[in-house]
């Protein structure tokens, strides 16, 4: 599972936006474990904020120089800790690695000896220090781009507040890697600063660090960093109550009061459009509020529609709209991503135009490289039949919306072919069904589809999103 997928899943199984730093800092360490040896004290310290913190928070970050400063036995008390942290609960080193010399090896190191899921990194060696960390596809890295710290401040404002050095650090940061591999950090208690790193970079996670210190405010921390859906905002559960001995009953207050400002952030945000179920049932299909949002963004359609294929449909499906609404897109694009990831192949092809967002949205998820097929063959430049960079004899995978009858899906693959290429598997969102699978094996081709309509048309009646006279059109068209 790659890092955003791993940080979202337990985001939303935790209801949590809170991290833990696990920083063996004796100064901090609490009375209570001082009476034992230094490294059993500090071990038997970190293993109480895990077992205190798990249900409440989203990830852990551990700083590598509070374990260096120990020396070897900070080391290995660091592979302890690491090891204690739950599995599903992803870890973020707080490495501030520096070197482009190392980068390699040390990349190497924590992503494939260490298993951890995301390093923080300093910026000022360029994407050349970056790019070694970023070549583990499910892995992530954050990229310091602000401090607190005050003495920072001279180089950060440069060479005007108006077009401070860190928001050039955030705009260069952005080519490097994408929104699933690449995050920034921010430490501040400005909410100016976190708004105008935000309206630079919506698409980013942001870790924030620092938030709890003198002149920071809870709420505008919030207002200014999460997204407009309400996420990919990181905050850090204070130090000092890592020290306390209630610390899951306080994690738990945090965790509820952090969540009450967002719920607040989000009503208040004019241009913030979050769907909410307003339907549940004990036993519902897996994509069961997808399929609503679909309906009630207008993707699905009652009337008399005339398909490509000359046939009246008492519906239309247009998934083009998905791409306005972000919310559903990642959904659909996550349907989508479950069925390629037990599919071989070199690249995803889209067909023109409906899919190719899809397929460059899948492109970017799984790390695969993408083509398509010209609707029309261009009658001057390079007159490609293939836009895209590929091999003959690659396999394919092809990606569309919907299909009715599989006839232009069949016919962009029939283009891929011709040009040396194989292809086997075609992946659609929504299946007619009406034998249209069928029709693909007969042509040799395997089909595979998100959803297929008898499933929307059941949950959209079982829901009363449509009646019994649009439930039994639908079922017949």
């Amino acid at each position: 599972m790659i890092f955003s997928d791993k940080l979202q899943t337990i985001i939303s199984q935790n209801q949590s936006l809170l991290f833990v730093g696990l920083d063996p800092n004796i100064e901090m360490m609490p009375d209570i474990y001082k009476s034992q040896a230094i490294i059993s004290g500090l071990w038997e310290w970190m293993q109480f904020i895990i077992t205190e913190t798990a249900d409440f928070v989203c990830a852990y970050k551990p700083t590598l120089g509070f374990y260096e400063a120990l020396g070897i036995p900070g080391l290995e008390l660091l592979h302890k800790t690491l090891a204690a942290i739950p599995n599903h609960i992803p870890i973020i080193l707080d490495a501030k690695h520096s070197d482009l010399n190392t980068s390699t090896i040390f990349a190497k190191t924590v992503f494939t000896e260490w298993q951890v899921d995301a390093i923080t990194l300093t910026p000022y060696t360029g994407q050349d220090h970056v790019a070694p960390f970023l070549v583990y596809p499910d892995k992530a890295v954050f990229v310091l781009c602000c401090t607190s710290n005050p003495g920072a401040e001279a180089l950060q404002q440069y060479p005007t507040k108006e077009s401070p050095l860190y928001l050039q650090v955030v705009k260069e940061s952005k080519n490097w890697g994408t929104p699933e591999q690449l995050g920034l950090e921010v430490g501040t208690t400005n909410s100016e600063v976190l708004s105008q790193i935000r309206a630079v970079a919506p698409e980013r996670i942001i870790m924030a660090r620092s938030v709890w210190g003198e002149g920071g405010n809870l709420n505008r921390i919030l207002e200014a960093g999460l997204d407009s859906n309400g996420n990919r905002l990181l905050i850090p559960v204070p130090q000092d109550m890592l020290a306390k001995q209630n610390l899951s009953e306080e994690a738990k207050s945090l965790r509820a009061e952090i969540n009450q400002i967002k719920t607040q952030v989000i009503q208040n945000a004019s241009t913030c459009s979050v769907w909410l179920p307003d339907v549940v049932f004990p036993k519902q299909h897996p994509y069961h509020d997808l399929i609503l949002q679909l309906h009630d963004i207008g993707c699905i359609m009652f009337g008399e529609f005339v398909q490509a294929s000359g046939a009246i449909f008492p519906y239309y499906i247009d998934l083009r709209k998905i791409i306005s609404n972000p919310q559903v897109f990642n959904q659909v694009l996550s349907g989508y991503e479950k069925i390629l990831k037990n599919l071989t192949f070199d690249r995803l092809a889209g067909i023109p135009y409906g899919s190719l967002p899809t397929a460059t949205g899948l492109s970017l998820r799984l790390h695969c490289p993408m083509i398509f097929p010209r609707k029309e063959v261009k009658v001057h430049g390079t007159r490609r039949l293939i836009e895209g960079n590929f091999y003959p004899g690659e396999t394919v995978a092809v990606v569309d919306d919907i299909l009715i009858s599989g006839k232009s899906v069949m016919e962009g693959a029939e283009k891929l072919k011709s040009s040396g290429l194989n292809v086997q598997d075609i992946v659609v969102f929504i299946d007619h069904e009406q034998g249209v699978q069928k029709r693909l094996v007969e042509n040799g081709y395997r089909g595979h589809a998100v959803l297929t309509i008898s499933e929307i048309t059941d949950v959209l009646h079982q829901s009363g999103r449509i009646n019994d006279e649009q439930f039994l059109a639908l079922r017949e068209g």
